[in-house]
């Protein structure tokens, strides 16, 4: 499937997606920016826990057109299809109860002290200099590019938030990086990404006691780059909000 970048999903087209909830910005903006946009819609039909067949009924086509975008053997979706079949998840769900819709409306201000989206992307090499953050993990993290980050305390987000809240983390696009702050040994965030169908493409720890190794490996298999940094989160988030 071609990057939906390319496509019919014009500058007029995203307008009028962006001007809608912000729900449907952050899952049109995860389309947008995906290569592989069916499946950032399959993602986000799943986590609405969202059968095809449920989907295509509220539409009214068929399950199998449903399945060829989500596959990748119907071309990339253009801005009023996006907008379709995002509206249609989010109508599904506030008719059972807005189980996710009413969870992304709310405030975590004490587990995500600071979030933020770039206006461009930067390099990871760049993003990890800003922090004095030391890279763990072996592979080609200097060629990752970030279109923003988050700052979570990962002691907070343990207690405060279910698996339904970890997509709020995510900004408007997974290709950023999740700073934890509060960490340990760092196996409980890395193994609750692994769990989770969005991943980041960094991951910083904030003053860990120590990295087990299992959470390198853990980073290492699901292509993520993990690194520390000894910076004190006041001055770590001093540092972001400038950059």
């Amino acid at each position: 499937m071609t990057n939906c970048a390319s496509t019919s999903l014009n500058i007029a087209g995203f307008f009028q997606l962006w001007m809608h909830s912000p729900l449907t910005r952050k899952i049109a903006g995860e389309v947008v920016l995906s290569d592989e946009p069916g499946n950032v819609l399959k993602k986000w039909r799943e986590e609405f826990k969202i059968s095809q067949l449920e989907l295509s009924r509220h539409l009214r086509i068929s399950p199998s057109m449903i399945s060829d975008y989500e596959s990748g053997r119907r071309s990339s979706p253009g801005a009023k299809t996006i907008r379709r079949l995002v509206e249609a998840m989010i109508e599904i769900d506030e008719k059972s109860g807005r189980r996710l819709s009413r969870r992304f409306e709310e405030s975590f201000p004490d587990v995500i002290p600071s979030i933020r989206e770039f206006p461009s992307g930067i390099k990871a090499s760049s993003f990890l200099k800003t922090l004095e953050a030391k890279l763990l993990t072996k592979g080609a993290a200097q060629s990752k590019v970030l279109y923003g980050y988050t700052v979570i305390d990962s002691i907070k987000a343990i207690i405060k938030l279910d698996a339904s809240d970890y997509f709020r983390i995510y900004g408007t696009s997974s290709e950023r990086a999740l700073i934890f702050t509060g960490v340990k040994y760092g196996r409980s965030p890395m193994v609750a990404i692994r769990a989770h169908p969005l991943r980041p493409a960094l991951v910083v720890y904030a003053r860990p006691e120590t990295v087990d190794s299992l959470a390198i490996k853990l980073a290492e298999l699901s292509n993520i780059a993990l690194a520390r940094t000894d910076l004190e989160t006041d001055e770590l988030v001093r540092r972001l909000e400038v950059l």
